[in-house]
């Protein structure tokens, strides 16, 4: 019988290239599913504990809910089905419009919602 001096780990290493280059293929084409908003800042910033609904408004007025883009129409269905109770965080590009902003808050207190938290980013 033979005996082996050394590993050949020449193989190993193929099948790690291999899998290397599946790995970064697959990562490259990964589709990144987070909404871009540069929170305002504000010195009063606090930890929220416990959030039911998060509401995202874009620098270009788009409505999220939670990472859902949905229009005015669905915005008002959805806040229907609101309990007093709810938590909802408002997350809001800190350049979008005012406008779009206060028409947020007009829907969620048309039904008489009033556990809301705007959040920020703290002052540093």
């Amino acid at each position: 019988m033979k005996k082996f001096d050394s590993i050949n780990i020449i193989p190993f290493v193929d099948i790690m290239l291999v899998l290397l280059a599946i790995v970064l293929t697959t990562f490259t084409l990964v589709e990144k599913k987070e909404i871009q908003v540069i929170l305002p800042q504000a010195n009063s910033t606090k930890d929220i504990k416990r959030v039911n609904i998060s509401i995202t408004i874009t620098k270009d007025g788009a409505i999220y809910w939670e990472d859902n883009k949905i229009t005015k129409d669905e915005l008002q269905k959805k806040v229907q089905y609101l309990k007093k109770e709810d938590s909802i965080n408002i997350n809001c590009h800190k350049d979008a419009k005012f406008e779009d902003f206060l028409y947020l808050l007009d829907t969620l207190k048309s039904q008489n919602l009033n556990n809301i938290a705007i959040v920020t980013k703290k002052n540093e």
